[in-house]
């Protein structure tokens, strides 16, 4: 039996809750598991990263310790593919060489089903609207 609608549409919301969990651990590892093999993230404009650059670019952003706090403004879910809208703010903190910072973004995310059953982002565009 296929899942409803709403059944995946709560699995894909909890997807964006345990990412908010797992990129605030700093966890680079765990943060890449959350991805497809293939994703790409979009953090400039016009420079989509994927592969190794991809998980190095990140890898190199939680090593400030940035603490993230996402609220999913929309969902929709069609069988294997979501997309999501989220409104996100990043506070990175002080260190000895930068002052604290602050970054915001409406992000626009799509995410595809596994065969394990797990939702991953196939695109993260954090500033989906701004683009």
């Amino acid at each position: 039996m296929a899942e409803t609608n709403d059944a995946l549409t709560a699995a894909v919301l909890e997807h964006a809750a345990t990412y908010v969990r797992t990129f605030n651990s700093g966890d680079a590892a765990a943060v890449d598991r959350l991805y497809t093999d293939d994703a790409i993230s979009v953090w400039e404009k016009g420079h989509p990263a994927s592969g190794a650059e991809r998980r190095e670019g990140l890898a190199e952003f939680l090593s400030a310790k940035p603490v993230l706090k996402n609220k999913v403004l929309e969902s929709y879910v069609t069988s294997d593919t979501a997309l999501l809208v989220t409104d996100w703010a990043i506070d990175i903190p002080a260190t000895a060489d930068s002052p604290a910072e602050s970054i915001s973004g409406i992000g626009l995310d799509v995410l595809r089903l596994g065969a394990d059953g797990q939702w991953r982002f196939a695109i993260d565009n954090p500033y989906g609207k701004e683009l």
